[in-house]
């Protein structure tokens, strides 16, 4: 590994302003942020949130960056921590990786680099994700990285015309080191 931020296949980094037509195609790609459906958004809303986004400080752990492919400098999704408990020391990641990028190892990478940022360098106890009970790719990459099923809440998540379950994933910092050398994912 060259960095903290840069892995074999992937490298974390700021967003810039010049993002937005690949954030934008992730959103439309996706169509959902979590568990919950986006409204259509204009190509000007998210070329002031990639603004927003490239300006953002980050000073209280919370942050999204962007996840470029090492081999092409390519955009290919983005991750980041989007809740905090800093007094009892867990914070929740999520991870976004474009239709044509996946199941390349990617996702697994990006999340691992972040987890090891978070632990080792911001001395977080816990990492916790939300993932549906329908998403089995998911499920799979976060069993992968170690994260073990904490609960499930039931019918929670109301999409598609439904209600769905959410599983409620968790790996500890020392889980994690056991699990993952400085090496790699």
């Amino acid at each position: 590994m060259e960095s903290t931020w840069t892995g074999h296949r992937v490298r974390l980094r700021a967003v810039e302003p010049d993002d937005w037509t690949a954030l934008m195609g992730l959103a439309a790609d996706d169509g959902r942020r979590g568990s919950r459906p986006e409204l259509p958004r204009s190509a000007e809303s998210h070329r002031v949130r990639a603004r927003e986004q490239a300006v953002a400080r980050g000073d209280d752990d919370r942050f999204r960056l962007a996840v470029e492919a090492t081999a092409t400098g390519v955009l290919v999704g983005t991750v980041g921590s989007h809740r905090t408990g800093r007094r009892s020391g867990w914070f929740e990641v999520d991870v976004t990786i474009g239709s044509d990028h996946r199941r390349k190892g990617y996702a697994l990478e990006a999340v691992a680099l972040l987890l090891r940022f978070m632990f080792a360098e911001r001395r977080y106890h816990k990492c916790l994700a939300a993932v549906l009970a329908s998403n089995e790719a998911s499920l799979a990459l976060f069993r992968r990285l170690g994260f073990t099923e904490e609960g499930r809440l039931r019918e929670h998540v109301f999409l598609a015309g439904r209600h769905h379950d959410l599983v409620m994933m968790g790996i500890l910092a020392d889980e994690f080191d056991r699990r993952h050398t400085t090496a790699g994912p």
